[in-house]
């Protein structure tokens, strides 16, 4: 457990001793400020009973920051270690390959956590000028959180098994992104095809990202959501580990 907290911390700081992590981090800001802008510039034009809040999830903005921010996060974790030559020797240190790669993933993890950040702080001004105490409610605040975690814990796994694959940073990402690219056009798929009873469409039901975040968004976690994301990003942390198990032994 020392090992992998050392790991972890080590992987951590890599964003903030570089200038990646301040760019990544300030293209998140600023998207998020100019989507707020300019949804509530749409809402003086039209009303809407939905909260700005809410509606936030149910556009673009979100899965852009999303889709271009995870492989940016993602793409140093193991190509950069192999091109840098330092995976031989991280290797041969006494830390298994399943402690490296949940440090790795944790780091990242943590990372995209404190980027959504400042999304609280839109949340708060939106609450402050609108005077709306239910713009800002703790339960839906949580909840919100907790979906964009998992949601973005889902990409994230994608975008290190991208990274295991491949010692060029530049490649890692833009598999990454095709991959994420993949997952959130089945996403739209999913939610457009209506509902049956099949097994088939229950199966692609579960891949109604835009839906299960709006639900999020309200307050609501579905435990379908919960169980979906959380087996998919073990599924993709499992391929990533035996990834890098393979390159142990070659």
């Amino acid at each position: 457990m020392h090992a992998y907290w050392t790991l972890t911390r080590r992987e951590l700081s890599g964003y903030f001793l570089s200038m990646t992590g301040y760019v990544i981090i300030a293209a998140a800001m600023f998207l998020l400020g100019f989507s707020f802008v300019d949804l509530i510039r749409q809402l003086q034009q039209e009303s809407t009973p939905m909260p700005v809040t809410e509606l936030f999830y149910m556009t673009w903005f979100f899965w852009l920051i999303l889709l271009l921010t995870t492989p940016a996060i993602t793409m140093r974790l193991f190509a950069l270690e192999r091109f840098s030559g330092t995976f031989e020797t991280l290797m041969t240190t006494p830390v298994t390959d399943r402690q490296v790669v949940l440090a790795k993933f944790t780091a990242a993890l943590v990372f995209y956590a404190l980027m959504w950040l400042p999304l609280l702080g839109c949340t708060l001004m939106v609450r402050l000028y609108t005077n709306e105490p239910s713009a800002f409610d703790v339960g839906v605040a949580g909840s919100t959180f907790a979906g964009i975690l998992l949601v973005g814990g889902l990409f994230l796994s994608l975008g290190c098994c991208a990274s295991a694959l491949t010692r060029s940073q530049v490649t890692a990402a833009m598999i990454s992104l095709v991959m994420c690219a993949g997952l959130f056009l089945l996403s739209i798929l999913a939610d457009q095809l209506p509902a049956g009873d099949t097994w088939q469409s229950k199966a692609l039901a579960s891949f109604a990202l835009f839906q299960q975040m709006h639900d999020c968004a309200r307050g609501v976690v579905d435990t379908r959501m919960v169980v979906f994301c959380l087996t998919a990003t073990l599924f993709f942390l499992f391929l990533t580990l035996r990834i890098v198990e393979s390159r142990r032994w070659r």
